[in-house]
């Protein structure tokens, strides 16, 4: 198992844009991002714990390694 790092938001959403998700809109520090056909997600434009980078990566359907990979 891979230890998950604490990254940016903004490192975390270049990643997901990577895969195909697009900035749809923010609001405050918390930015949206949708992917056609998939479940919009909110990533905060701070640091992001383990923790909540799981959940984004499970909601996101993918492994850390693979997210890694993208970084």
């Amino acid at each position: 198992m891979t230890k998950i790092p604490i990254l940016q938001g903004k490192e975390v959403i270049k990643a997901l844009q990577k895969i195909g998700y697009k900035k749809t809109r923010q609001r405050g520090s918390h930015v949206r991002l949708q992917c056609t056909g998939k479940k919009s997600i909110t990533v905060p434009d701070h640091v992001i714990g383990r923790g909540l980078l799981r959940k984004i990566l499970r909601d996101v359907n993918i492994s850390p390694e693979e997210f890694i990979r993208m970084l």
